[in-house]
């Protein structure tokens, strides 16, 4: 495959824009008008040759398409400048000097040095990058112009960006924007363009498609007139941002004055109804002191108290965002800095009722009678799962019964096949008796 360390990295995405040397001639027209932009994953077949049309490398003789991130010098620099000015069905002859392919070092063995390569090239497919931490499809970018730098806004950034919102072709939101990257949805903005700004560069500006996940889910937006379970686009420019400062950039006394700060936001945010921007606060609390180690001994119970509340919080806020498993995690973690807690105890076992834990979800609650017997609404929910586990057990009797009812007629079945329908029967006045097989 054309790799290679280092390589340039292409800018703009048009034909017209581009002053290289590569001689690109065109053997097969594309279709449509779109072309790749930087940072797409582009699907290709190819077939290189040097100057004197010795083949060296094919990925039509492995059978297998190859693809690269555009613009990313992940491939030789003729590459990332010429596949950026084809469309889909192209197939395109590219003449790389050395300059833009191996240089005076080559590739040894198969390419020598200041070789002028010759890659027939089709394009197959492009598509944006996913940015999701679990690549799940939610959040795709094109760039449209590449930023500047390598760092990125974090977690309570103060950013300016220019965007536009829009869905299924109808512009809906538009402005300048100056905020802390925590604090969107008081803005009116989805979880995904927070997401969206945090991969961002200075200076860039990208096109982001964002799945009702990371938008604004199966309610939509009454606001702006966007429908439940609708896809929106975001052209965001970010123009410029100040970042946050890291954990490992505080000492222990900004770290507890800026937790102090940030859990009376988050609570505020919480009295609100937004839940999302509420626990983004509470994690920072937990990242700034989860694995702080020099605090004096006064400090350390503060810093375990504002822990613990940040804990028991998450796992509030996530009960209301219908996240049982992100509760359960918090309160397992609060359990841990006090373990007969009553809030993390009985959040945990709510938590596990939603998951259908119900026997667990019930030891939880009966834990919580026996330190506080004064919990009405545990002695409630030990009833609920009481009534849960009984329907299950219900349930799971009546799938049993079903399935010993099947097993059965299926075993007389074969009993009743068992008998050739070939063996013969001699009834005489005391005994039957089986003859072989005709």
């Amino acid at each position: 495959a054309p790799h290679t360390e280092g390589a340039a990295t292409a800018s703009g995405n048009n034909r017209a824009a581009f002053h290289w040397r590569p001689i690109h001639l065109v053997k097969q027209e594309g279709t449509g008008t779109e072309l790749p932009m930087t940072g797409d994953k582009v699907f290709v077949h190819y077939v290189g040759t040097l100057l004197d049309g010795t083949p060296f490398d094919s990925s039509r003789e492995r059978g297998e398409k190859f693809s690269f991130e555009l613009g990313k010098g992940q491939v030789i620099k003729a590459w990332d400048l010429g596949v950026a000015t084809m469309k889909v069905g192209e197939i395109s002859q590219l003449i790389c000097k050395p300059e833009y392919a191996y240089g005076t070092a080559g590739s040894p063995p198969k390419i020598p040095p200041n070789a002028t390569l010759v890659f027939q090239v089709e394009l197959f497919e492009f598509r944006g990058e996913d940015i999701t931490e679990g690549e799940d499809g939610g959040i795709i970018r094109r760039i449209i112009t590449k930023g500047e730098g390598y760092t990125k806004p974090n977690e309570g950034a103060a950013v300016e960006v220019c965007l536009e919102g829009s869905c299924e072709g109808k512009v809906f939101d538009k402005r300048e924007l100056k905020f802390e990257l925590g604090d969107g949805e008081s803005l009116g903005l989805p979880s995904g363009v927070e997401k969206a700004l945090m991969a961002m560069e200075q200076g860039e500006e990208s096109l982001f498609i964002i799945k009702p996940k990371y938008g604004y889910g199966n309610t939509g937006n009454s606001k702006y007139n966007i429908p439940g379970e609708a896809t929106l686009q975001y052209k965001l420019k970010l123009t410029t941002f100040e970042k946050a400062k890291e954990s490992w950039e505080m000492n222990s006394a900004e770290k507890l004055e800026q937790s102090i700060i940030v859990k009376e936001k988050g609570t505020q945010y919480f009295k609100e109804g937004k839940y999302r921007q509420a626990s983004v606060q509470y994690k920072r609390i937990v990242s700034w002191l989860e694995n702080e180690s020099s605090l004096p001994e006064g400090e350390e119970q503060k810093a375990q108290a504002l822990r613990l509340a940040a804990h028991l919080n998450l796992a509030m806020c996530f009960l209301k965002l219908q996240e049982p498993s992100s509760t359960f995690d918090n309160c397992d973690k609060a359990l841990e800095l006090d373990d007969t807690n009553e809030k993390a105890l009985f959040r945990r076992g709510e938590a596990l009722f939603a998951m259908k834990e119900f026997d667990r979800a019930r030891a939880d609650f009966q834990r919580v009678i026996q330190l506080y017997p004064s919990n009405k609404a545990a002695k409630s929910q030990v009833a609920l799962c009481q009534k849960q586990i009984k329907e299950q057990h219900e349930k799971d009797k009546r799938l049993y019964a079903n399935m010993f009812q099947k097993f059965a007629e299926r075993d007389a079945k074969v009993r009743q096949t068992a008998l050739s329908p070939y063996t013969l029967f001699l009834v005489l006045p005391c005994h039957t008796i089986p003859l072989a097989p005709m």
